[in-house]
């Protein structure tokens, strides 16, 4: 089993709902990423998201497309994101590690030289937001291969073909894009989200997770009775935006505790 795989069967046998946190690389500075994942860690985060920066991150909103131009603005690239993911393995080797990103940072290595740095720097698997699963078979097949997890987003718009098609090439976990739109840009409905996701179990064996729009552990309760994680990102970067540096790990463990109270308690 990944690292991902053995993650949600453990919170499967302790009837846990799964807190996946999301953080921009680099942001809000270089020396700060590794501190970050370990807070988040240390406030209940059971699988990491670390943003690979891109000038172009068609499917965020505002807050993390600040933190992108942020982490950029430091030169940070795909090669110092493995260096990170490198230096929390050091203390850490049993959280899961996402990678989640664009295609050109991947094309621009190839995808199998990426394969293999990301393995051997530790990472689980990765979410690439423009590699359409139609597209990605080869793919797949080559990070299944290596150990590594390919997971897609599926949206309120994906058709009954999109959603085999996940099916198909998935693996880990899939991510049920709450919203019509980009990170961070409304509230959920969580009648809907439960509809929908009842709509995916039936051709998705594979855990589901929720995000673009939790920002609280009022709507992360409701959101976990029907999902198997809940997603955090913008919420976290908005944190940080709003703490100084130096106490950025503190306020995003704080943050996250009280999401992981919340969802125990359901």
């Amino acid at each position: 089993m990944s690292r991902i795989e053995s993650t949600f069967a453990a919170l499967r046998e302790q009837n846990k709902t799964g807190l996946v946190t999301f953080i921009t690389a680099g942001d809000p500075g270089p020396e700060m990423t590794v501190p970050l994942m370990h807070a988040l860690v240390a406030g209940g985060a059971d699988v990491l998201e670390l943003g690979v920066p891109f000038s172009d991150p068609m499917a965020e909103g505002p807050v993390i497309q600040r933190a992108c131009e942020r982490a950029l603005k430091f030169g940070i690239g795909l090669n110092d994101v493995l260096d990170y993911v490198r230096e929390f393995r050091k203390t850490n080797a049993d959280t899961p590690v996402v990678l989640m990103g664009y295609a050109n940072p991947i094309e621009r290595i190839g995808p199998d030289n990426f394969i293999r740095s990301a393995k051997e720097a530790g990472a689980d698997g990765a979410i690439v937001v423009d590699y359409p699963p139609e597209e990605c078979e080869a793919f797949a097949e080559a990070m299944r291969a290596n150990g590594l997890d390919l997971i897609f987003l599926l949206a309120p718009t994906s058709t009954q073909e999109r959603i085999r098609q996940v099916a198909r090439y998935g693996s880990g976990f899939s991510y049920y894009v709450s919203l019509k739109g980009v990170t961070g840009a409304g509230s959920i409905d969580t009648d809907d989200v439960a509809r929908r996701v009842a709509a995916i179990r039936e051709h998705v064996s594979l855990p589901i997770g929720v995000g673009f729009g939790i920002r609280d552990a009022e709507t992360a309760k409701a959101v976990a009775a029907v999902a198997d994680a809940v997603v955090i990102g913008s919420r976290i970067i908005q944190e940080l935006e709003n703490t100084p540096k130096e106490d950025g790990p503190e306020a995003v463990r704080a943050f996250c505790a009280n999401i992981r109270a919340a969802l125990d308690s359901q």
